[in-house]
């Protein structure tokens, strides 16, 4: 699959991001202070998807936000998506990606879709979406508490200088 990334630095694509997070508020606390990247293809104008990386500390980047528009997901999109961050967070010189999101009750596909692509399970933030969003969010039905971390070493994607 062909598709270029853009770094962007305004005029972000809230109807994707919000795709992936709950609110504007809740994008807002890091996406000013990260990378955004636009996701692309060749016949189309508009990006299809959008990700963003958050700088932890000076080896391991979080991946806050990562979300391919409806139409696009499940043809491998995603997986491709996801290469090229790490790609791009491993020629920064960043050695760890974490990445969080609901626990496996609430959200097994995403769980599943990181573990394909060559994360673990690394730890729990406990009662995050309670403490972080006014309001109750649910998936699949169940409501999210806890935030499930996975984290993947990106340092042998590095490309060598």
């Amino acid at each position: 699959m062909e598709i270029t990334i853009r770094k962007i630095k305004d005029n972000y694509p809230y109807n994707l991001l919000l795709q992936a997070d709950e609110t504007h508020e809740s994008i807002n606390k890091y996406l000013f202070d990260s990378a955004v990247y636009e996701v692309l293809l060749p016949e189309r104008e508009e990006p299809v998807g959008v990700f963003c990386l958050y700088q932890v500390d000076t080896t391991t980047i979080e991946l806050k936000n990562i979300a391919v528009d409806e139409p696009f997901r499940g043809m491998g999109t995603g997986s491709v998506v996801l290469a090229r961050a790490v790609e791009i967070a491993a020629t920064d010189g960043y050695r760890e990606m974490i990445i969080g999101t609901g626990t496996e009750d609430c959200a097994p596909a995403l769980v599943r879709f990181y573990e394909r692509n060559g994360f673990h399970k690394s730890g729990v933030r406990e009662n995050f979406f309670v403490d972080n969003f006014p309001e109750p969010i649910y998936e699949n039905g169940v409501q999210l508490k806890d935030m499930l971390i996975l984290s993947r070493d990106i340092e042998k994607y590095r490309k060598p200088v």
